[in-house]
């Protein structure tokens, strides 16, 4: 394949989503060769473009979130920006939107309205928690994700408030993931069956499919599950345990076989007769103790070396200085550097995975506010420049 050609090329997908969750998803079908139309508000743009990091006043996370589509500027405000809108799904297979569902309804964008323009549009509704139900209403982001989940609750440490996780955009990300999962079945199932499809995504949801055990260990005896650190609830020994040089190593004996291997590397054979995990679980404080006692002994490189030796799974707690120049990640080409107009040479995290018969592409970041809303406008709609200029003086576009 060349060029900008990939597994998903001839699709092509309205974005009209803001901040994260809706863009990421488009972002992540663009990586292997769908074609993606930004929808912004004229002037202000998408508040994305106001988050740092900045390279001079340029948000880089735009940048990298935005990458790889054309930006147009529609007001959906209007009722001429409305029937753009509507005009432009007409020609796309797929649509994101992240408003309100009351929202979509006053404007005549709902999908209801949208599958009369095109009959085998995929429309995309991202909202905090999902289209039915009484909190459907709700304004939310992320950080309410996390914490209508139960994750929150489920991270600090015992006796202590909870905490919310490093990265505040996490619910965006897992669900712009599974967002792009989504199209796809939902593009799958519109070329089986001719018919429109409508995915309603609460970004709440994606946590509760993800945080697999709490749920089920409700139901069995009322269990709820404390924090407990950087423990492992299922796995003992499982966790974080700090070098004689004052770094962390995460090491999870998650198999008997690990379990095995570590205790003969402790060189312990006291520990021998915790012979199964669920005896382990019951021990927690006495052998996670006796892990930490001997990472103490060595220094954060030198244990990782001894432990890779010994079959021991260690992962290093790594920052991000030390991801850029870690030797594996670089042979992997897990980084890269893109060069933009604005910014110069961006680096970035790479497309996950390798695919034999094909391989994911990053074009371009983040394009300028309206960069594309002419050429859109014209070679997907046949407007001439004098309508556009109507558009324009009028504020529509």
């Amino acid at each position: 394949m060349t060029g900008r050609e990939g597994p998903l090329t001839g699709i092509r997908i309205l974005d009209a989503a803001s901040l994260l969750a809706g863009p990421t998803a488009a972002t992540l079908l663009a990586e292997y060769g769908a074609e993606v139309i930004k929808l912004e508000q004229p002037d202000s743009g998408d508040t994305m473009r106001r988050y740092p990091p900045f390279h001079e006043d340029v948000s880089l996370l735009w940048k990298v979130i935005a990458r790889d589509r054309k930006s147009v500027t529609l007001n959906l405000r209007t009722e001429a920006g409305r029937d753009m809108f509507r005009k432009l799904v007409a020609e796309c297979d797929v649509v994101t939107l992240n408003n309100r569902p009351e929202t979509v309804r006053k404007w005549g964008i709902d999908f209801e309205d949208l599958k009369k323009v095109n009959p085998r549009v995929v429309m995309l509704h991202v909202t905090a928690y999902g289209r039915t139900g009484p909190y459907a209403e709700r304004p939310g982001f992320a950080r309410v994700a996390e914490a209508f989940s139960g994750l929150t609750h489920r991270t600090g440490f015992a006796g202590e408030e909870p905490a919310q996780s490093g990265y505040p955009m996490l619910g965006d990300g897992v669900t712009g993931l599974y967002g792009a999962f989504a199209v796809m079945l939902a593009l799958r199932q519109r070329d089986q069956t001719g018919e429109p499809q409508l995915i309603d995504l609460g970004l709440y949801e994606t946590f509760l499919r993800l945080i697999e055990d709490q749920v089920p260990a409700y139901g069995q005896d009322g269990t709820v599950m404390s924090r407990i650190g950087n423990s492992n609830p299922l796995i003992c020994p499982n966790g974080l345990f700090p070098t004689k040089d004052g770094r962390f190593v995460s090491i999870p004996a998650s198999t008997e076989a690990l379990w095995g291997r570590l205790v003969k590397m402790m060189d312990a054979p006291e520990l021998a007769q915790y012979d199964s995990n669920p005896v382990r679980l019951q021990h927690r404080a006495l052998i996670e103790g006796k892990v930490e006692a001997w990472t103490r002994q060595y220094d954060f490189r030198d244990l990782l070396e001894i432990c890779a030796a010994g079959g021991i799974a260690c992962g290093p707690v790594y920052s991000v200085e030390d991801i850029v120049n870690d030797p594996h990640i670089r042979h992997r080409g897990s980084v890269m550097e893109v060069e933009d107009e604005e910014c110069g040479k961006v680096m970035i995290a790479s497309p996950a995975g390798r695919f034999s018969g094909f391989e994911a592409r990053i074009g371009q970041l983040g394009p300028k506010l309206g960069a594309h809303t002419e050429e859109v406008l014209t070679e997907m709609l046949g407007l001439d420049p004098g309508a556009i200029r109507k558009l324009r003086e009028n504020g529509d576009i």
